[in-house]
């Protein structure tokens, strides 16, 4: 067999047509990424955005390359190595959800979307670092410190789906799987040139996964094209009557054919409307390097046909994400119910996470839910406004679309580059007051993808993101995989380079 199938940003169609034309089999492939996690991760520039490596995945793989040799593919997934978020339970390897105080716990059963991915044949590889909860912009744990960005090993990679943005980003697998409260997807895929979408809440199954805000929680993918995007929602959208959200899957006819309709022409003649509101000031230095990139991008939107309406206005944004924040009034609840749905779980309840100090410290946002979040938010006059101020955005940012005829929204996911770390363990920096512009869809009720702009003068990655009505996956799909096609955007870092010749 020869020894040249190249790893580095491989597709999912490469990595087939490689087992098709017996260039490497799924066993080698997950070998060769478990050396680049050994090399890369452990060692090396030690990324550290692995917490916990699979030890079935060789296991897994050897079957599957039994059953292609038998009965060929065994679904559309067959054979991709992944890694997840370990946010997302796992039946046979430990789900610590970056917490140390559940550095040993083990699943009963696979989360919903595991199990749509392994029965399309998708082999789980690793499960990545995130703050403890999720419950942060930044890649710090307890269970497993910092998760470094490699394309700057000094700067953080966006959270909280840290661990799998860098995992993706540096090749140490073919696709990731995050999670999105308020923009955990798409921010790490900003710092890391990666795609990354997040869907309308309730398309995809968040049964065995931790909450955060279980009104704007979804898991989703994150890869290194628009099309791995289409391609793993094709298989995870659906209804799962253990989570009451999926009926939103009855709202679109879209579900499960994403992949299909992808038109590599979609920027000719489509309505952008550019959120100047959103943007950050060009002569700051960390945002004007972002604002100047992501002007880049749309003018290659514009010459790929695209007309944009620039500027457009949400009215009274900043009012807006204020009123409808609902993290410190609701993520107490959610989280209490996750624990005392586990028997088995090690703690209990916030308060005892809490008054047992088993957290980073450096995140704010979990110290503010433990302190300041009420038990029962539905006892609080403040949750009911919040939860109405929702649906007053969503109207709001609608009327934006209704009076431009919009095809989507447009801003930079976040208005500066990705932080330094020396900045964050200071202090200087906290969750709340970040300027993350993925809050928008998120406390808005909308769907979103975020694709890369490219990079600052000091190679810094920087993304742009497309907001899309509820249930315009399919739309906002497209947009990204067209403007793929005539930008190009995507790199690899050179902290993660081949290992060998062979590569």
């Amino acid at each position: 067999m020869p020894a040249t199938f190249d790893v580095l940003d491989t597709t999912i169609d490469e990595i087939h047509d490689a087992y098709r034309n017996d260039t490497i089999t799924c066993q080698r492939l997950v070998e060769r990424y478990l050396d680049r996690i050994e090399a890369y991760d452990e060692n090396g520039p030690e990324l550290n955005s692995v917490i916990t490596v699979n030890p079935n995945a060789t296991d897994r793989a050897a079957d599957l390359d039994g059953a292609f040799e038998s009965d060929g593919f065994v679904g559309p997934l067959h054979g991709i190595p992944f890694v997840v978020k370990d946010q997302v339970e796992t039946a046979d390897v430990r789900t610590t959800f970056g917490s140390e105080a559940f550095a040993e716990y083990t699943p009963e059963e696979d989360a919903t979307l595991v199990r749509k991915l392994r029965d399309a044949g998708a082999v789980v590889l690793a499960k990545t670092n995130l703050p403890d909860w999720a419950t942060s912009w930044f890649g710090y744990s307890s269970v497993a410190g910092r998760t470094k960005n490699p394309y700057a090993l000094d700067r953080d990679p966006g959270g909280s789906s840290s661990g799998t943005g860098a995992a993706v980003a540096a090749n140490l697998a073919a696709v990731g799987i995050g999670e999105d409260t308020g923009g955990s997807i798409r921010l790490p895929a900003a710092y890391n040139n990666l795609f990354g979408i997040r869907v309308t809440p309730g398309l995809l199954s968040r049964t065995g996964m931790s909450p955060l805000v279980v009104s704007q929680d979804t898991p989703g993918p994150m890869a290194r094209s628009a099309e791995e995007l289409a391609t793993v929602l094709d298989v995870t959208v659906g209804y799962d009557p253990a989570d009451e959200y999926t009926v939103a899957t009855e709202l679109t006819e879209d579900a499960g054919s994403y992949a299909d309709q992808l038109d590599d022409g979609a920027l000719d003649g489509a309505r952008i409307g550019v959120l100047r509101d959103a943007f950050g000031d060009e002569d700051d230095p960390d945002a004007g390097p972002v604002t100047r990139t992501v002007n880049e991008a749309v003018e290659t939107m514009a010459d790929a046909g695209a007309d944009i309406v620039d500027p457009v206005s949400i009215p009274d944004l900043d009012y807006h994400l204020d009123a409808t924040s609902l993290y410190i009034l609701q993520s107490k609840r959610d989280l209490n119910d996750f624990f005392e749905s586990r028997p088995d779980a090690p703690i209990d309840s916030v308060a005892e996470l809490y008054e047992s100090g088993q957290y980073h410290e450096l995140l704010d946002l979990l110290i503010g839910i433990a302190e300041d979040g009420p038990e029962d938010p539905e006892d609080d006059p403040d949750y009911w406004r919040a939860v109405a101020a929702q649906l007053e955005f969503q109207r709001d940012a609608l009327s934006v679309y209704a009076d431009h005829d919009l095809d989507v929204l447009l801003c930079p996911d976040c208005q500066v580059v990705p932080p330094k770390a020396a900045a964050i363990e200071a202090g200087e920096l906290d969750t709340l007051s970040f300027p993350t512009n993925t809050v928008v869809a998120s406390q808005s009720g909308l769907c979103a993808v975020s694709v890369p702009a490219g990079f600052t003068d000091d190679g810094l990655p920087v993304g742009v993101e497309l907001i899309g009505k509820p249930h315009a996956e399919a739309t906002l799909l497209s947009l990204a995989y067209a403007y793929e096609d005539v930008a190009d955007p995507r790199r690899s870092p050179d902290t993660a380079p081949p290992l060998d010749e062979s590569e």
